[in-house]
């Protein structure tokens, strides 16, 4: 997974012009908060694509085209995109992801459900991505299937540059789920909601708001910690200073005895 030469320079990117940006359909809105806060962020966060000189794309946002001169009108713009070893700051320069100039299609896309692109979803851009060759096509319908074919799919490009279905289960609870190899996570369709899950950490990867509330928790726990320590030096230092008010009054007591002990011997005449 290398990036296309030189594309790391500085201004590289912005030596070609940004791509448009996509039009904002009556759905932007929703894709927006799909992606951020929402299983964008939660991915960005998992794989660290935060982090300054990452080389993990994590976005939701712009076209995805094999060259500029394909047709953008025509192009997919899709709602999740991951890509590995590629040169974030030119695809964020670009404003999309062209393929030829990054030297590698991303690995792994995702679109949600909505009224005016659900069938679009899972018959033609199933068939663009996999031209494409993007690795893992997968498509979430939080209605659980209104818009799609179904709550949860996925695809997976084989070796004859054709997708083949990656097998889903369901629980009991009706949770629906399959596994991304491309990911290293489950893709869970739990209650209209897309969750992650960690096979090696088994838990669901967290929520901005439960890592806020996680946050809350720790900070509260460190605050009741300080003040335990703050507690414990207070009474510590209570200790010491009964031991020093002690000490000094025996010095006194001490001083006291000496000096009566003088004066006696004094009114003895010794």
């Amino acid at each position: 997974m290398t990036a296309l030469p030189n594309s790391g320079l500085p201004g590289s990117a912005l030596r070609r012009p940004p791509l448009p940006d996509p039009p904002r359909t009556g759905d932007f809105a929703r894709y927006i908060h799909f992606i951020r806060p929402g299983p964008g962020t939660v991915l960005a966060q998992h794989f660290g694509a935060f982090q300054p000189g990452t080389d993990v794309l994590v976005s939701g946002r712009g076209y995805i085209c094999a060259g500029r001169s394909d047709d953008l009108p025509s192009c997919p713009y899709p709602d999740l995109v991951v890509a590995f070893g590629v040169d974030v700051e030119a695809v964020d320069e670009t404003n999309g992801y062209v393929i030829e100039e990054l030297g590698k299609p991303p690995e792994f896309v995702l679109e949600a459900a909505s009224s005016t692109t659900g069938r679009r979803d899972y018959v033609q851009k199933r068939e663009i991505y996999a031209r494409l060759g993007i690795t893992e096509y997968w498509r979430f319908d939080h209605t659980g299937g209104r818009y799609h074919d179904a709550p949860l799919g996925g695809d997976r490009l084989a070796g004859d540059g054709a997708y083949r279905p990656v097998e889903l289960f369901t629980e009991p609870d009706g949770v629906i789920w399959g596994y991304s190899e491309t990911l290293g996570l489950s893709l869970c369709w739990i209650n209209r909601r897309l969750r992650f899950w960690n096979r090696a950490t088994q838990e669901y990867l967290p929520t901005p708001q439960e890592l806020a509330a996680q946050s809350i928790e720790l900070a509260a726990q460190s605050i009741e910690l300080a003040a335990e320590r703050d507690n414990e030096r207070l009474a510590r230092y209570a200790v010491e200073s009964q031991r020093d008010d002690e000490r000094q009054a025996r010095y006194a007591a001490e001083e006291r005895v000496r000096e009566l002990e003088a004066e006696l011997r004094r009114l003895r005449g010794e």
